[in-house]
């Protein structure tokens, strides 16, 4: 069999194009930008635990008020009654409640104040509460930001007496108040058919 030959020129040429070929340069693949950093989600007062109740069942709310020109602030959750037995049942005697649902209920003074007579520096504390069939107690605790059921009872700053009334009619949901009295404020927490009531002053 005849072998069969390039002719020196096709050769060259041939040599040439590939070269060429090889040579070039490809395009870049398109580069894709970083993707933005996420904004921050706002800030809430605790995460849920595992099981926990959706907030949606409990909006949060917020009881303002001006003492001596200085804010006060409850941040609360609010549950139903929904046809529940509320005191003693939902909310059992001699057990501390979360006074709220979900997120702890949180307590923010700019000024020293006093709840009936007992000093409460300024600052952010959570709020809790030692129901009673005849008698309730206000409990200032230092830990804040955790999710309501967490309670340590050596973070109390005070223990402190409520005031104990029956409303005019049932209250279908928990409500937190800060209503202005004299120089002062009440705290009122209301729901089912109890009232609870504590005097705020500002602090001497």
């Amino acid at each position: 069999m005849t072998a069969f030959r390039l002719s020196p020129v096709f050769a060259t040429l041939a040599l040439a194009a590939t070269l060429g070929a090889c040579g070039q340069q490809q395009p870049a693949p398109e580069q894709t930008p970083a993707a933005a950093p996420a904004t921050a989600p706002a800030a809430t007062p605790a995460a849920a635990p595992a099981g926990a109740p959706r907030a949606v069942a409990s909006p949060r709310d917020t009881a303002r008020a001006s003492l001596a020109g200085h804010m006060v602030m409850v941040d609360y959750g609010r549950p139903f009654m929904r046809g529940r037995a509320i005191m003693g049942g939902l909310v059992p005697y001699g057990q501390v409640w979360r006074t709220g649902a979900n997120a702890a209920t949180t307590l923010v003074t700019a000024r020293d104040i006093s709840i009936s007579g007992t000093r409460i520096p300024a600052g952010t504390y959570t709020l809790y509460t030692l129901p009673g069939e005849r008698d309730w107690q206000l409990i200032v605790n230092r830990q804040t930001g955790q999710w309501g059921t967490e309670y340590k009872q050596e973070q109390d700053l005070a223990r402190i007496p409520l005031r104990m009334e029956r409303t005019a009619a049932p209250v279908e949901q928990f409500t937190i108040q800060l209503q202005p009295s004299g120089t002062g404020l009440n705290l009122v927490m209301e729901w089912e058919n109890t009232r609870l009531v504590a005097p705020v002053q500002p602090a001497a």
